[in-house]
This record gives C-alpha cells, structure tokens and sequence, in this order.
C-alpha cells in the first residue's frame, strides 16, 4: 500500500506540473469567482474559454458541479471548490465525509486542477449555531479523508469567511475576533496551522462606504488618490481600505496566537447597480475598484503589515446572476454579462465580444504575453510524450484498482 501511494503521489505531482506547461500564465495572484446562480449563464466549456482568452489562472466555485470540474480538465486553471453549507451535517460523519471526498474530488484531480476546498460559505456569521459547531469537525474529516486518498498535498481545506467575524477592524492594529466566536475559532485556527492551509476572508470596502457613506472617503475605498490614513499604533499607512480590512485580520488571527497563517481574500468586488438606498452601487465606481484593484494584484502588492508577501485575491464576481436572492445589487457584480459581454472593462480587454467562441485577449496593463507564450510553445509536444509515457508505467504498476 505504502509504494502505490507513493507511485500515486509522483504520478500527480508531474501531471500537474506539465498541465500548467501549455497554459498562458496571467495575473498570478488574481482569481475570480465563477458564480452560477443564474438561469441564462453559458456552458462551463463557455466560461472556460472566456478565462483563458483572459490568462486568469485561478478560479472558485461554490460547489463540485460535475459538468465545471469535467469541462475544466487540462485547462491549467487552479479552482477551488466549496462543500455547501447544507452538507455539512453529513460531512460530520467520517465515512461520509470520505464518500464525499472519493466521488466529489479523486475522479477529477489532477486533471482538474483542485487546488483548495472552501468547507462552507461565511458559517461564523450565519447565526445557526449547529452549523456554526459542524464546521470544524466537517474540515478534520475532509482533510482527514484527503488524507486517506493521497490528496492532501495538493488540496487545501478551509473556510471563506465574513468580515463581521471581527469584533474590531479599525484601526488595523485594533483587528480582533468576537467574543462569542473566540472557542470555535481557536479550533478553526489551530486546524489551519496544523495542516498549513491559508484564512479565507471576504472583504468588501463597498459595504462599509455604503453604510456610512458620510465618514468613509469614497476614494479610500476604490483604491483612488487620497490621504489615507496612519494607524496611531503601529505608524503604517494605509491608502485604500481592503489591505486595512485584509490587516485587521492579520492582527485579529495573531491575538489569537497564530500570527503565522497566510491571510487570503475569497471575495471582493464593487456592484454596478443598486436600489435607490445602496450608495454608491454605480458603473463607474465598479469599473474603478476592479481597475485599481487588478493594478495592484499586476504589482504582486503585499499589505503594509506583510508587504514582501504577495496578497492573493479572488474577485466577486465573473458574471451577474440573475437568480441571487437580496437587494439589487447582490446581482450586479458581474464583470461580463450572461451573454458574455462585458459589464464594463476594468482592462482585460477580450477581442471578442461572446463566449460562443474561443476568444484572444489580453491584459491591457501588461506586456509579458508575448515572451510567455514564447516561453510556453517548445514544451507541447515534450510535455505530452512524457503524460503518456507516465500514464503507461502508472498502469503497468497499479495492476489492481486502487479502492477504499
């Protein structure tokens, strides 16, 4: 058992190695979110060429619809995928949590390239407190599953969660938990160290300008020119609001004596309409932030606290979804339409304007595509002749099925 798990591990650490070879990198640190929560949105296949004609190389979706993780096969793209929080009840069980795991996961990696598994969407904040304590619980038995399976080493676990899990976030330095989530999250944080997996945080300046639009600076939230502010405590300046929300967390998780974990944003955006009471909810302030915003991620920018550590950021959202529940704005963060035409460019400039067709594009604030792809072309055919070669010797040494 102990050399087929360890042909297992060689196996998909080159498979995964030589799907990124053909693919065109792009903004390392940037992914989006590809919600589905729409009744007119195009075929995964759709999206998938819209992405890569956009070289955006990292992708989340909130469950392990079968027909996204098929049709992203050999895409090269990272995606990370979400348990629903109406399963965690079951994923409290072991053996299902395993069952999960084997048929929701193992079938599609590494050809999918899983990278990360989100176990519940903002469950801290969802006031249900039996979903709030099967949290933990259903992430030790998803990792202790992956685990099982081989899997661990290439697929982290955690949990996207709210803002409002802090109790405190200004100034930065003044970043702590609430005090009824201070028990669970000491167990939630000590997993993440255990196992070296990241803390997901959803950010949005735009609901904290919204809220008091009179005393947050609108140009502080969108990344503009503005004065900024200092934090009185640890003298770091601040330009724009989400590395100070993204800071806040840093100090909230080191009061807790975990100053070690990586902090990374699941989620932020700006929608482009609202109702009459959501301030600032408008096209042109939606095009500003997710500009400003990929500006920053292009620099590989860290936050003033971390500032040698690139900050990871997943943006909200690749497509207005029609069927989201809440206030009009809830369906109005897409960056393109369901037709796969854009909200607004923010400046990834696709040369088509549908997703019927793989279209060419390009970053319109860089200029490294060309010696990329140049880089790229040569390993190809190399890269195949190895997978299949691989392949064959993988087959020839697991004889029997590998089974639970």
């Amino acid at each position: 058992m102990a050399i087929k798990i360890g042909i297992i591990h060689i196996f998909l650490l080159v498979s995964i190695l030589i799907s990124g070879l053909g693919f065109q990198r792009g903004v390392s640190a940037l992914g989006i979110n590809y919600g589905q929560v729409g009744n007119n949105l195009p075929s995964p296949g759709k999206v998938l060429a819209l992405l890569r004609s956009l070289r955006i190389s990292k992708a989340r979706i909130y469950d392990t619809n079968p027909q996204v993780l098929t049709s992203f096969a050999n895409s090269g793209i990272d995606l990370m995928v979400t348990a629903e929080n109406e399963i965690l009840d079951v994923l409290i069980d072991p053996h299902q949590a395993l069952q999960w795991v084997a048929t929701r996961i193992r079938p599609y990696f590494p050809a999918t390239r899983i990278s990360g598994i989100a176990v519940g969407n903002e469950v801290f904040t969802s006031d249900d407190p039996t979903l709030m304590a099967n949290l933990v619980p259903a992430m030790i038995n998803i990792h202790g599953a992956l685990v099982q399976l081989g899997l661990d080493q290439y697929i982290q676990v955690s949990t996207a969660n709210s803002l409002a899990v802090l109790a405190n976030s200004y100034p930065p330095s003044a970043g702590s938990f609430r005090d009824d989530l201070v028990g669970v999250m000491s167990q939630y944080l000590q997993f993440l160290a255990r196992t070296r997996a990241p803390f997901w945080i959803n950010a949005y300046p735009y609901l904290s300008y919204k809220d008091d639009p009179f005393r947050v600076s609108l140009d502080y939230a969108l990344f503009n020119p503005n004065p900024g502010m200092v934090d009185p405590n640890t003298k770091l300046s601040y330009d724009n609001m989400l590395y100070a929300q993204v800071d806040a967390v840093v100090f909230a998780v080191s009061r807790m004596g975990y100053g070690g974990l990586e902090i990374r944003v699941s989620e932020t955006g700006w929608p482009s309409k609202g109702d009459p009471d959501e301030v600032g909810a408008t096209m042109e302030n939606a095009e500003v932030y997710n500009r400003n915003l990929l500006r920053r991620q292009l620099g590989n920018e860290g936050t003033p606290l971390r500032p040698s550590q690139r900050l990871e950021v997943y943006l909200f959202a690749l497509f207005n979804e029609d069927m989201k529940p809440g206030p009009t704005s809830e369906r109005n963060y897409g960056l393109y339409q369901p037709d796969g035409t854009m909200t607004y460019n923010v400046g990834l400039s696709a040369l088509a304007s549908s997703t019927s067709s793989t279209s060419s594009a390009t970053i319109s604030l860089t200029s490294s595509a060309a010696n990329t792809r140049a880089t790229n072309k040569g390993f190809g055919s190399l890269g195949c002749w190895i997978f299949v070669h691989l392949l064959m010797t993988f087959q020839v040494l697991m004889r029997r099925p590998f089974s639970l």
